[in-house]
C-alpha cells in the first residue's frame, strides 16, 4: 500500500506542477488531488522540496540505470529531452523557483557520470593522465549544464537533440586531438 500512495502522491505532484508555478502547490492541493489525508503524505515526505528531490533525483537515476554505456548516451539524451518536453511546464516551474538548485544540482550529477562514461570509451586506447581526464570531463560537463540550462532558460525551443546529436558525431576527434596535442607537448 505504501508504495501506491508514494507514487500517487508523485503523480499528483508531476501533474499539478504541469498545471501551476511550485510555490503555488501545498500538501493540502497534493493530497486533496491524490485523494488522500495530509498524514500519509508526511508519512512518505516530509515536505515538498523534499518530494520534488526524491522526483529529480529518481529520474537522474532512472537514466543513469537505463542507459549505462556509452553507445547509449544519445539514447539517455534522448530519454531527458522528452522526459523534459513532456513535463515542460513543470520543469519550467522548477526552473523559476526557489527550489531551482535541486534541479540544477541533479543535472549536473547526471552529466558528469553520462560525460565521464563517454569520455572514459573515447580516449579507453590513448594515453592520457588522470588529471587530463579530470579536466576534459569537466569542461564537457560544465558544456552540457549549460547547454542544458541555457535551452530550459530559453523556453525549451530549440532543437536540443539535433544539436546533441551533432556534438556527439565530432566529439570523438575533438577529444583524440585535444590528447595528441597534450602528447605533442609533452604533458
Amino acid at each position: 500500500m505504501a508504495n501506491f500512495t508514494e507514487k500517487a502522491i508523485k503523480e499528483s505532484f508531476i501533474k499539478l506542477l504541469n498545471e501551476r508555478a511550485l510555490d503555488r502547490i501545498t500538501v493540502k492541493d497534493i493530497v486533496e488531488d491524490c485523494g488522500i489525508n495530509r498524514n500519509s503524505f508526511y508519512y512518505h515526505f516530509q515536505d515538498v522540496p523534499t518530494l520534488l528531490g526524491q522526483i529529480v533525483r529518481e529520474q537522474a537515476d532512472l537514466v543513469i540505470t537505463e542507459y549505462p554505456t556509452v553507445d547509449s548516451l544519445e539514447a539517455a539524451m534522448e530519454a531527458v529531452i522528452s522526459f523534459a518536453l513532456s513535463n515542460k511546464n513543470a520543469v519550467l516551474h522548477i526552473f523559476n523557483s526557489v527550489s531551482r538548485d535541486i534541479l540544477e544540482k541533479n543535472l549536473s550529477d547526471l552529466c558528469e557520470d553520462v560525460i565521464g562514461k563517454y569520455v572514459d570509451s573515447i580516449i579507453s586506447d590513448m594515453k592520457y593522465t588522470e588529471d587530463d581526464r579530470r579536466i576534459i570531463v569537466g569542461f564537457l560537463k560544465c558544456e552540457f549544464f549549460g547547454v542544458t540550462v541555457d535551452w530550459i532558460n530559453g523556453g525549451m525551443k530549440e532543437d536540443l537533440m539535433s544539436d546533441s546529436r551533432r556534438f556527439f558525431e565530432m566529439m570523438p576527434e575533438l577529444l583524440k586531438g585535444a590528447l595528441k596535442i597534450t602528447e605533442a607537448l609533452g604533458k
